[in-house]
């Protein structure tokens, strides 16, 4: 059983593998992200803001599981939280392709900025600090794509 629980938590934490990119792994689990946003895009924003709650429980379960698995705090290999920010970022907004790519450009700059408080939520402890920083990125760039979308509509 526990062999069991160990490969959900490297798949679901690792976005089923791509976390092993060996190039910017970050940027593959994003990718990874944006993609399964997509079926999620026709929701409504209630059911896409409960799928991303239900994956930040999982991803924080399955980080934490990972990163003391490795001995590493945050370990390269986990992205779920780079899926989940990128979440947080499309959701509730038009998904189009010039969106999409926006956002997940948005994202990308903030998770590497890490505006406040996205750096201060790294010192959380276990699976939530690897995921709440990601979360916070994600709302500065869902805020950011926003004010950019109310000054030049999706159409």
């Amino acid at each position: 059983m526990q062999r069991a629980v160990d490969f959900v938590a490297r798949a679901v934490g690792t976005a089923f593998g791509s976390g092993y990119s060996p190039f910017a792994p970050g940027t593959a689990g994003s990718a990874v992200g944006l993609l399964l946003f997509w079926p999620l895009a026709s929701l409504s924003w209630r059911w896409q803001l409960a799928a991303v709650g239900v994956l930040f429980l999982a991803g924080a379960l399955a980080a934490g599981r990972v990163a003391e698995g490795v001995g590493h705090k945050d370990p390269g290999i986990v992205v779920v939280d780079e899926v989940v920010g990128q979440w947080v970022t499309l959701t509730a907004l038009p998904f189009t392709p010039a969106t999409a790519a926006i956002g997940f450009l948005l994202f990308r700059v903030m998770d590497v900025v890490k505006p406040w408080p996205a750096r201060d939520l790294e010192r959380v402890r276990g699976g939530w600090g690897i995921m709440a920083d990601d979360v916070a990125a994600g709302v500065w760039a869902h805020l950011a794509l926003r004010a950019g979308l109310a000054v030049w509509p999706a159409g």
